[in-house]
């Protein structure tokens, strides 16, 4: 391969305006261009209007959900007191936040969702190894989010209609249940289907009454144990010494991967944002003061829960089945629908839809991708995943998880310091220009991709009888670098990327065979 001298910038620029903000000047981009859909097309600069607020309100609806809940628990598990537990979550998600505000910068900037971003980095049609490998983790998450969702109701409508949970069964469980698994599922797609304006007021309004519920529900356990509990009294069973850090390190990665999909993606959403500081203030406001909050008011409830029934209650939906009150019982109903379908349409839709969209964006559109990531979220059968943790803890998340921190180090070394946040935005809809590289695929980005992926998921392994991996690792030298994979991939692949990107001198050139 050859390098050729970057093609001349079209003679209409860019549009720009005071906030640093690039539009597409019209006729930029032929209309018939097989990597061009409205969806996929820039934001118009009037039309980038999320404030501060409506950033807050995303990531406080998505962090109020079952499985942040839950996040505590296995922490306590592990032999953590509360207050460990707790600074684990604070500090993962102070830490996942730096690549989410980085890969950020180019949405309110440019306009662009995920896919589209990557194209400068991995070419044209490159850029969909990396947004298929995102889209196939999110089609996953939102079908075990949607049956965890459809259960919670399943649950707390069967303490309101009596009989509910003793229906006749079905491929193994309650006809009841696929039900209530269904009709969420088809209240979901029918609120993202009308657009991302339609999820950002369901957002603005979904974060603050989960919040309510959330504090309803410690009030209440609070009142009913008369003060919360002996659990904020057990002593760590590791201590601060040798044995907290070989728990500690793992359990950090593991907070961290919580969100570490949104930290590629996030531009999916900035795009939308009024400026660089709406988004930055936003996602500081909403994502580790929210996290740490409801850890926070995890072990609370959970502390009052042991005081008052002998044993900790983790599971809010479990927890709320025990009262006789049915107003409490269709609040926390209510409560854990908004939550589900929060934090499932924004981490889980969103993405896929602009991912599938840039597969083939003349036959998908943004509407058309939500519709078959709600098919795909049904045929993995997330009823099976959720039964086999192993499955799907260590074969799908753990694999992938690793792979998605290879691609956060690149977008974040091609953004930032290959290109200075410089992009020509017009040509990355144009074949044929300075990210066609080689024929849509930028070799760079692919081997980089390739290092990285193996540093981070060669040394998987698992406890005899617990998992698919041997016991030693895939690669046994590698093994030691098991437990710390999206942070290994993400260090190594930008690492190699920017060995093999800038001793070449050919910043943005064009690759031709």
């Amino acid at each position: 391969m050859t390098a050729t001298v970057p093609p001349a910038p079209s003679a209409e620029g860019p549009i720009g305006d005071p906030r640093g903000r690039v539009e597409l000047p019209p006729g930029a981009v032929p209309e018939d261009s097989r990597f061009v859909n409205a969806d996929l097309l820039p934001v118009p600069v009037a039309e980038r209007r999320w404030t501060t607020y409506n950033f807050a309100a995303l990531w406080i609806g998505m962090a109020h959900n079952i499985p942040s809940w839950l996040l505590a628990s296995g922490l306590v598990t592990l032999g953590m007191d509360w207050k460990q537990a707790v600074l684990t979550i604070a500090l993962a998600n102070v830490i996942v936040l730096l690549p989410m505000l980085l890969t950020g910068h180019a949405g309110p900037k440019y306009g662009i969702p995920f896919p589209v971003l990557a194209r400068a980095s991995f070419g044209l049609r490159g850029a969909n190894l990396p947004a298929l490998i995102r889209a196939a983790v999110a089609c996953a998450w939102f079908g075990i989010q949607t049956w965890i969702g459809g259960q919670g109701i399943f649950v707390l409508l069967g303490k309101i209609f009596g009989g509910w949970t003793d229906a006749s069964r079905i491929g193994g469980q309650p006809w009841t249940l696929w039900l209530c698994f269904l009709l969420f599922w088809a209240l979901e797609l029918a609120i993202i289907y009308r657009g991302m304006d339609t999820l950002r007021r369901f957002e603005n309004w979904a974060a603050p009454f989960v919040i309510v519920g959330a504090l309803v529900l410690l009030v209440w356990i609070t009142v009913k144990a008369g003060g919360l509990g002996p659990l904020l009294d057990q002593p760590s069973e590791l201590g601060w010494g040798a044995e907290f850090w070989p728990v500690f390190f793992p359990s950090l990665m593991g907070m961290i991967a919580f969100w570490s999909t949104l930290s590629l993606n996030i531009p999916d959403f900035t795009r939308f944002g009024a400026g660089q500081r709406a988004q930055i203030r936003g996602q500081a406001l909403g994502l580790p003061t929210t996290m740490t909050l409801f850890a926070l008011l995890s072990v609370f409830v959970t502390s009052g829960s042991q005081a008052v029934y002998g044993a900790a209650v983790w599971d809010p939906v479990e927890l709320a089945a025990k009262t006789d009150n049915v107003f409490g019982l269709v609040f926390a109903l209510v409560t854990v629908l908004v939550a589900t379908i929060s934090v499932n349409i924004a981490a889980n839709v969103v993405s896929p839809a602009y991912d599938l969209a840039n597969l083939a964006p003349k036959r998908i559109n943004f509407r058309t991708g939500a519709l078959i990531t709600g098919v795909i979220g049904v045929l993995v059968m997330p009823w099976k995943l959720t039964a086999t943790p192993e499955l799907y803890i260590f074969t799908w998340l753990g694999l992938v998880g690793g792979l998605l921190g290879t691609v956060a180090g690149i977008l974040i070394a091609d953004y930032w310091i290959v290109r200075r946040t410089v992009l020509d935005l017009a040509d990355l809809y144009r074949p044929g220009g300075r990210y066609w590289y080689a024929r849509g695929w930028n070799p760079r980005a692919v081997a980089a991709f390739a290092v990285g992926g193996v540093l981070a998921v060669g040394g998987s392994h698992s406890l005899p009888g617990k998992g698919p991996f041997p016991e030693d690792g895939l690669i046994p030298l590698l093994k030691p670098l098991a437990d710390y994979g999206w942070a290994v991939g993400l260090v190594a692949a930008a690492a190699v990327y920017l060995v093999l990107t800038l001793p070449s001198g050919r910043r943005g050139a064009k690759m031709v065979p």
